[in-house]
């Protein structure tokens, strides 16, 4: 009987691209850990669902196929995609449905496997491992928190319900007992963490073993009581590919190391380290005794590995670029291999015979044997599934074209270059479970409630963002003719920031800068409000995106701050950022609690949430599945008190500084002496009206207050509330100007610092008199 080896493996020289996309460190949607900036508050993120929800909109980059128990039941199909959601397909003769959505990762689902029967186990780029009920409507039973990075690849023994590998970016192997992982935690297990997500309170990290190149093992310190993990640390470098044996006693690794690691997973000791690969281990397979290992590397080439003689027995060189998944027979006789050429090959492993059984568009992520037929997943959101002939591959080798696999990488690259590529057996797979177009380019227009969006079979779409609906789909156009179409002369903060990671629209909020945008209700078509009422952007949105979990809480209003802006005693602030601790009621005496139809966020393909409270990690979960049941805690402190509480931050930079002279060379009489300061919002026939009260009217100056407010009397827009006066009507005309260009009499102040004076210094106004009008 052969000694067998266990093998954890670590990738080299970073080839980090998952799929045609690299993998470098990208800011997790919503998560502030990851973020190229330090955030010290806690990010609201909303993303933005357009079309098919039961579709992914971005790659798929794994799969698990759950066979038929009984001949007349269904088989199921899991995906999981960089859109961050998994997906159950119902598999019958002639179609696919989607019957679960499995959401609560926050980032792309990297990896996914089933194990005891009704268990399926995810692991993302949010560094999260989940396991969910499989046969539920999407119920996440726990997340584990034990990685520091990335978690990229999983592994499950056939035979054994019970144990399940990852692996990631960090260099981090952990061996999972998941019977004892998903056992009720005790109450003394205070540090557990808890999954807010899909409606479940799950808690934990617990039943680990992790795996490092140095056998020293130390326990973990904040795991439930009665579970005693072994962890074995030492990995340095990333991994890549993980693979077991069918009863789970032996486990193989790699990553950019470029050598094979065997491990023995009852004791978490390292066996052995394979080395022959001259570049990172991207798929790994073992056959059910353990013994042999198959290895596909970003080398382009594929080794079979005896382990019980520790060296590998034969290369083949298939492809022309990185090898980035395998398959194989059930009798390890055949293996089927996809990678970045785009192509499926499938080789005989003692004949060296190797046959191209189909090109497509998109490099080949991840394959799943089933039945005759193999599944496909690509960087696209669709997945094929093409004729594999799984029971007789032997049947495809009948129809000619084969090609001996050399063994060397240059051989085949040399082949492909004088010409000799293989023509593929099939050209169309015989079952396609479609995807949508994912958005790849976006641009913020200057209104900042509307984001210009292309997807990657080039439609370009009009987005509201404070709705999350499309308003426009103008089709295949061009984006940047588009984008000039759109442009407006106008200037509002930026109070949100997007981007496009999973394949939808993700809307990130952060506090303080989002409550920096206001418009007046008569802008936004608000009837219910006083024309001149300012609405703030950010405030509005947050009440929308969470009027479902307010009407489930059925909070009321709470109490008011106190009148120097400190808050009421009571109320636990602590951990907060000190600049943020000041707040001040918004400008609405009521505490406004409507939401407004400028921003009501829809029903039908309502957006998910992703954020985060002071307990328990990220959540994601869609805002119509929000019941009430989470807590205050769950949401971020500031995203709580200005929807409950009515208090914003304190905000900067809300007003504008300019000066009002007569034009040079105008016999207008002067109507102020200083500068003045008005809402950077405020709308320049505002401007002309002050100016007709102080001519006509003649106001006396000392009811101007010259330190900033531009009123008389003092109070915010002052005069300018009071709408169309009779004495408008009488001459003469006000003309206002900045640069000698007349503005027109709805350009905000705002609007005329940013495009006509361009200077850093104070506006300066002109105002002259229009003889004839």
């Amino acid at each position: 009987m052969h000694r067998l080896w266990l093998s954890y493996f670590v990738l080299s020289s970073i080839d980090l691209s998952f799929g045609n996309s690299a993998m470098h460190r990208v800011g997790i949607a919503g998560s502030a850990s990851n973020s190229v900036r330090s955030r010290k508050e806690k990010r609201f993120t909303y993303v933005l669902n357009d079309a098919d929800d039961t579709k992914h909109c971005a790659g798929v980059n794994c799969l698990a196929v759950l066979k038929a128990s009984k001949p007349d039941n269904s088989s199921y199909l899991f995906t999981g995609s960089r859109d961050g959601t998994l997906k159950r397909w119902e598999l019958n003769e002639e179609d696919a449905t989607c019957s679960a959505t499995f959401e609560s990762h926050v980032d792309w689902v990297n990896d996914a496997v089933l194990v005891g029967g009704n268990t399926l186990v995810s692991c993302s780029s949010d560094t999260t491992v989940k396991a969910w009920d499989c046969f539920s409507n999407g119920t996440c039973t726990r997340t584990f928190r034990q990685h520091t990075d990335y978690v990229t690849c999983l592994a499950a023994a056939e035979r054994n319900g019970n144990i399940v590998a990852s692996g990631g970016l960090g260099g981090e192997v952990f061996i999972w007992d998941i019977e004892a992982a998903l056992a009720p935690l005790t109450k003394s297990s205070e540090t557990a963490d808890e999954d807010r997500s899909s409606g479940t309170n799950g808690s934990g990290i617990s039943s680990i073993r992790t795996i490092g190149s140095s056998n020293n093992i130390s326990l973990q310190t904040n795991l439930p009581q009665g579970y005693v993990p072994i962890s074995a640390k030492g990995h340095k470098e990333s991994v890549y590919a993980l693979a077991m044996n069918d009863t789970g006693n032996v486990l193989v690794s790699g990553g950019t190391e470029k050598a094979i690691r065997v491990w023995d997973t009852r004791t978490g000791s390292k066996m052995m380290k394979l080395r022959g690969h001259t570049d990172n281990i991207r798929a790994l397979l073992l056959d059910s005794t353990g013994r042999f290992c198959l290895s596909g590397s970003s080398d382009s080439m594929i080794r079979l590995w005896d382990l019980g003689q520790q060296r590998c027995v034969h290369s083949y060189a298939v492809h022309t670029d990185s090898v980035w998944a395998l398959a194989s027979t059930p009798t390890f006789s055949h293996v089927y291999s996809g990678g970045r050429d785009l192509s499926l090959y499938l080789t005989d492993l003692a004949t060296r015979e190797s046959i191209l059984l189909c090109t497509k568009e998109h490099p080949i992520q991840q394959l799943a044997m089933h039945d005759d037929g193999i599944w496909v997943a690509t960087t696209d959101s669709s997945v094929h599934r093409w004729p594999a002939e799984g029971r007789n591959p032997q049947k495809v080798f009948q129809r000619g074209g084969s090609f001996l696999a050399g063994n060397l990488s240059f051989s085949r690259a040399r082949a492909s270059m004088e010409g000799s590529t293989p023509v593929p057996v099939y050209k169309e797979p015989t079952f396609t479970i479609d995807g949508i177009p994912g958005i790849v380019q976006y641009e913020i227009l200057n209104n900042r409630r509307h984001v210009l969006t292309k997807d990657n079979a080039g439609s370009v779409k009009l987005w509201e963002i404070t709705r999350g609906v499309v308003i426009e789909d103008y089709g295949q156009v061009s984006f940047e003719k588009k984008k000039e179409e759109l442009f407006e002369m106008i200037s509002i903060p930026a109070w949100f920031t997007v981007d496009s990671r999973l394949g939808n629209l993700s809307v990130h909020l952060d506090t303080p800068q989002c409550f920096s945008a206001e418009m007046y209700s008569v802008d936004l078509g608000i009837r219910e409000k006083a024309e001149d009422d300012k609405i703030n952007l950010a405030r509005e949105t947050l009440k929308g995106l969470l009027a479902h979990w307010l009407s489930k809480k059925k909070h009321k209003p709470g109490p008011q701050p106190l009148a120097n802006g400190e808050m009421p005693p009571g109320r636990d602030i602590s951990g907060r950022s000190v600049t943020l601790s000041k707040v001040e009621v918004d400008g609405t005496p009521e505490n406004d609690h409507a939401v407004y139809p400028p921003f009501e966020f829809s029903t039908t393909s309502p957006p998910s949430l992703i954020t985060e409270g002071n307990h328990n990690g990220q959540w994601r979960k869609k805002i119509t599945e929000m019941d009430g049941t989470e807590d205050e805690k769950d949401l971020p402190w500031w995203v709580t008190e200005c929807i409950i509480h009515n208090r914003l931050p304190t905000r900067e930079n809300t007003k504008c500084s300019f000066y009002l002279q007569p034009y040079e060379g105008s016999t207008t009489q002067t109507v102020t002496q200083g500068k003045l300061s008005a809402p950077r919002i405020l709308r320049i026939h505002k401007v002309v009206n002050y100016v007709l009260e102080k001519l006509v009217l003649d106001k006396p100056l000392d009811s101007l207050s010259i330190d900033g407010t531009f009123a008389p009397g003092g109070g915010g827009d002052g005069s300018f509330r009071s709408g169309l006066k009779s004495w408008q009507k009488l001459k003469p005309s006000i003309e206002i100007l900045c640069n000698n260009q007349v503005l027109a009499s709805d350009m905000s102040l705002a609007t005329v610092r940013a495009y006509i004076w361009k200077k850093p210094e104070d506006v300066v106004l002109n105002y002259r008199i229009v003889p004839g009008r």
